[in-house]
């Protein structure tokens, strides 16, 4: 009797725990429980909810006038939305958030968001529960009570301002709102447009790249896009655009490098610095996600260190700001680096060897190099790779021999920086490529070209000279090929070119660890478009190789 009363119990509890999952996830979708309920169960996604946005303007002409509400009800986005070319006008985004825990389910959340003059309502029909209310400078906010709403990944989240017409948020669970917010003479080209996220933030893993089955890796060097904020226009461009018509950088120089991309398929890109065209990026957010979207909608894994112009602007984001920010984004293999080390970007990208081996083929190591000079009197011109960075990296590339010892092939390490080393511009070594304007390279040496050697890299390519776009050799004393130095060549739109008609190109680097071999080439955005430039083999057998005759 007693095992029968113990079995009965516990299929009824069984049943029982089995009825309430299923009421739950029933719930969930259609909300069938009454509301009091509602208020007893877990919230589904934790959270700040968005009850509310309006845009608050201010002039500089009226001591009354302010562009701030009550910071203990609304959230600033700190961006004036005429990026300081209001004049006298400034105006800012305000957001209502609450947590989701604190929501009754009669209280109002939004569902959409929209801009534009007339009510997105009319002519459409659309839920009984459902309404939308206007707000200034043309938005609209689609409300419903949130027990209405059907789960909580239908509700907005978060908010973002971004500027021009070519914006893009390529974050997980944003996108784009409407068109650009209704606002009196804002800055042509720049305006500001909303991004809003639905559902809670979406983690992402940091990507690991690893050599394809058949032994290839391809590293694609992007160097010098200066992209600004809005379509930006274009300098020195070839062929030169016809008296009347304009040419927009940004559009043609991420058409190029997403051309590139489909066509060459890189396993890694490396973005060597000036990404970002400081003086005519007000808002580097906008112009970092325009880039990154192209690496992020293809899957590909990118690493990113800094230039003299990425962060110039005198309103610009600091490099910090930045990197912070490009680490968030999906595919950003990106890294800040050590606090204690001078400048932002001083890390290393290990790519695994083939399979599932969890030792590494090749590591590419990536550092900053500042922008100028920081003591102009004694040395004109550009700032220098720091002592600490150099230190920095010969413990770390010591402390790594340790660990690819296990790896069975031959390992090869890579380096890649922005400004050029002093020995750029020695004009006797053997070099394959254009060599088309002066070096700028900074006039103090701190020996980071023979640290390179000591630590077997095998190659360092920068970008900076726009127009230069040639691979150097630099040997031992003895004679024996020490060190590729190479340049990318500009590939930006926004940034010079000019030198004879230089065509905007794009370096590649292709590894066969087969072979420990690299082949580099170049491929352009005019002229002969299929052909693979200036193909020279750098590394082989894992060592540099040396300048192939003709």
């Amino acid at each position: 009797m007693t095992r029968r009363i113990v079995r009965t119990m516990c299929q009824v509890a069984a049943f029982a725990f089995f009825s309430l999952v299923v009421v739950y996830f029933i719930d969930n979708r259609y909300r069938v429980l009454p509301s009091a309920l509602h208020n007893a169960f877990p919230a589904h996604h934790p959270g700040l909810i968005v009850t509310d946005i309006t845009i608050k303007s201010c002039s500089s002409l009226s001591i009354f006038s302010t562009c701030k509400l009550d910071a203990d009800i609304w959230h600033r986005i700190e961006k004036d939305l005429y990026l300081g070319s209001g004049w006298v006008n400034s105006a800012y985004v305000h957001v209502k958030r609450k947590k989701e825990e604190d929501i009754l389910p009669d209280d109002q959340v939004i569902l959409d968001v929209t801009v534009g003059r007339l009510d997105p309502a009319q002519g459409v029909k659309g839920e009984a529960n459902e309404k939308w209310e206007g707000r200034p400078n043309g938005i609209w906010l689609k409300q419903a009570a949130k027990r209405h709403a059907k789960g909580s990944n239908q509700i907005i989240t978060s908010v973002d301002v971004l500027f021009g017409a070519d914006a893009v948020d390529p974050r997980d669970g944003w996108q784009m709102a409407g068109t650009p917010l209704l606002l009196e003479n804002s800055g042509e080209g720049q305006e500001p447009r909303l991004s809003i996220r639905r559902g809670k933030k979406a983690p992402h893993s940091r990507p690991i790249p690893r050599v394809n089955e058949n032994g290839r890796f391809k590293i694609m060097q992007a160097a010098d896009l200066h992209l600004s904020t809005g379509t930006g226009l274009c300098r020195d461009e070839m062929p030169p655009t016809p008296k009347g018509e304009k040419c927009e950088a940004d559009p043609r120089t991420l058409e190029f490098v997403g051309r590139l991309l489909d066509q060459e398929k890189p396993d890694l890109v490396i973005l060597s610095g000036d990404q970002i065209n400081g003086d005519t990026a007000p808002d580097a957010q906008t112009a970092i996600f325009k880039y990154a979207e192209l690496f992020i909608a293809r899957k590909i894994p990118f690493a990113t260190i800094f230039g003299n112009h990425d962060d110039e602007g005198k309103s610009s984001l600091p490099r910090a700001g930045q990197m912070s920010l490009i680490e968030s984004l999906p595919y950003s293999l990106s890294v800040a680096g050590p606090e204690e080390i001078e400048g932002v970007g001083n890390y290393y990208v290990e790519v695994l060897a083939r399979g599932s081996s969890k030792h590494s083929a090749l590591t590419v190591y990536l550092l900053d190099t500042h922008a100028y000079s920081p003591d102009e009197h004694n040395f004109k011109g550009y700032d220098w790779i720091k002592k600490n960075q150099i230190e920095w990296f010969k413990n770390t590339a010591q402390g790594l021999k340790k660990e690819h010892a296990g790896y069975t092939g031959i390992h090869m390490d890579l380096s890649f920086i922005h400004i050029p080393l002093p020995e750029y511009r020695d004009d006797k070594l053997p070099k394959k490529g254009e060599w088309r304007e002066g070096v700028t390279a900074p006039v103090f040496n701190t020996g980071f070209r023979d640290a390179l050697v000591d630590e077997g890299v095998l190659m360092v390519s920068c970008g900076h000279d726009h127009a230069n776009e040639y691979c150097a050799l630099s040997s031992h004393d003895d004679g024996r090929p020490a060190l590729w130095m190479c340049y990318a060549g500009g590939a930006g739109f926004g940034g010079y070119g000019g030198y004879g008609g230089y065509h905007r190109r794009i370096r590649f680097f292709d590894i066969d660890v087969n072979e420990a071999r690299i082949t580099t080439y170049k491929r352009v955005e005019y002229g002969d478009l299929e052909k693979r430039i200036d193909e020279q083999i750098i590394v082989d057998g894992g060592r540099p190789a040396r300048l192939q005759e003709e």
